[in-house]
């Protein structure tokens, strides 16, 4: 278990992060989130020893980072911002010098190196300097260094950064494998990367938590949550929408996409219609309508619509 406990950072009289707790046990994906200068990485580099915090500590399977951060950082991977290497090495002198401070044997080294270039897919370029590497290599190179060692608990700050979509799908399938035995965090920009892989989520705002669940429960207090979305042919939206507007206690939206038109209808707040039932209504409704309509879903709420709600101040207030 990883157990953060009221970390704080000040550099000089600013706050950067305040007062910070959470835990990530075995078989947890924790996806950290926040806007740009939310703390996040601070926060990482504090938790793994790389930085040490003004106050608080984080407890690595019961050992004080602070106290005593080699032996805690023995049972920790770590990919920090930019996954720093030496640029002169390949990746495979890079993996081998790795597991030789991690006192790796040779047989051991040998074995852990090929399960990483594996996992990562390195294998065409084990043997090109760093320097060489395209930026989402060397994101594969770092995120290797990172497990080389097959540890107990893994930081990622923005494990897919750089990485083209078929090379996330595989990163992202690498960390979904990995949380079967290790706590891991990660943080991330990246919301889908939150429902693909986090069992758990935490945004972070000016240096504070402000609100922590799992991707659904997160979603759930999207203002679209509980929202009927209706698809519909746009040559026959007319009287759809029509029809739509006869529903009482109800707020519509409609979206045009080429030959789709998107009808989203929410229960209003003085109602207090629960989405089960409005969803009948307007299934009842649309049954008379079966030639213009495509498709019919009860949306889960967007992730990306509470990250603004409870972030919208931040840009605003850096600008002043």
């Amino acid at each position: 278990m990883i157990d953060v406990l009221s970390l704080t950072k000040d550099f000089g009289d600013f706050r950067a992060v305040n007062d910070v707790s959470f835990s990530v046990e075995r078989g947890q994906v924790l996806g950290f989130l926040g806007p740009n200068g939310a703390g996040k990485s601070t926060s990482m580099k504090m938790i793994t020893g790389y930085l040490r915090p003004t106050s608080g500590t984080a407890l690595i399977n019961g050992v004080d980072i602070c106290l005593e951060p080699l032996r805690a950082q023995q049972s920790m991977g770590y990919l920090p911002e930019g996954a720093p290497a030496w640029p002169d090495m390949t990746p495979r002198q890079f993996l081998d010098f790795v597991t030789r401070i991690r006192g790796l044997d040779r047989a051991a080294a040998r074995s852990a190196t090929g399960h990483a270039v594996e996992m990562t897919e390195l294998h065409g370029v084990l043997d090109q300097p760093i320097d060489t590497l395209s930026k989402g290599f060397r994101r594969r190179v770092g995120l290797a260094q990172a497990i080389v060692h097959d540890p107990d608990f893994l930081i990622m700050d923005e494990p897919t950064d750089g990485l083209d979509p078929n090379q996330k799908h595989q990163v992202r399938a690498a960390i979904r494998e990995m949380a079967r035995t290790k706590a891991i965090i990660i943080s991330t920009h990246i919301l889908e990367e939150v429902d693909a892989i986090c069992t758990r989520a935490m945004i972070i705002d000016r240096g504070r938590v402000i609100v922590e669940g799992t991707p659904s429960e997160l979603a759930a207090r999207s203002a679209y949550h509980g929202a009927v979305v209706v698809t519909a042919r746009s040559d026959k939206a007319a009287p759809l929408a029509a029809q739509l507007e006869t529903l009482a206690d109800v707020c519509i939206e409609h979206e045009a996409r080429g030959a789709e038109t998107i009808f989203r209808v929410l229960s209003t707040e003085a109602s207090g219609e629960n989405p089960t039932a409005l969803f009948a209504r307007v299934q009842a409704l649309i049954d008379q309508q079966p030639k213009a309509v495509i498709g019919l879903a009860l949306e889960a709420g967007r992730l990306d619509d509470v990250f603004r709600d409870l972030t919208r101040g931040t840009q605003s207030e850096a600008a002043q």
